[in-house]
């Protein structure tokens, strides 16, 4: 299995530091909005997901930075889904700038909750479903 989705961000300027680039705090929400369009992408929405009581919180996070994003540049987030969501999914990113050059690879691992308890769950069949149409 490998499921790949590119998502398109322009930067913006509230999200630079002193030095011009974008802050690197902004990378995970980054990250957040390629995975709601990717479920979007197979039409699901995060909203109903958490409405139907499942929730996915981030419980590992690593990001390597190779080369600055800058200020007002369109970046691709490329997103891959390498195995399939078991009661975790693990998601390994690419972010590239207009030129294509690599500016950093992150992962993260989330884990499907029970909304009400918080207790792990099994990843929902309809997303199963969706991912291997």
């Amino acid at each position: 299995m490998n499921h790949t989705f590119t998502y398109q961000v322009r930067t913006r300027y509230g999200e630079t530091d002193q030095m011009g680039v974008i802050y690197y705090g902004i990378y995970p929400q980054y990250l957040e909005i390629a995975r709601v369009e990717w479920l979007r992408s197979l039409g699901i929405s995060y909203k109903e997901l958490e409405d139907m009581g499942v929730m996915l919180p981030v419980v590992s996070l690593h990001i390597d930075y190779k080369k600055p994003a800058l200020y007002d540049e369109v970046l691709s987030i490329v997103l891959t889904l390498k195995e399939p969501p078991t009661s975790k999914i693990i998601f390994e990113y690419e972010l590239f700038n207009e030129k294509q050059e690599l500016l950093s690879k992150a992962h993260t691992t989330l884990v499907f909750v029970d909304k009400s308890t918080f207790k792990p769950i099994k990843c929902p069949s309809f997303i199963l479903e969706k991912i291997n149409a």
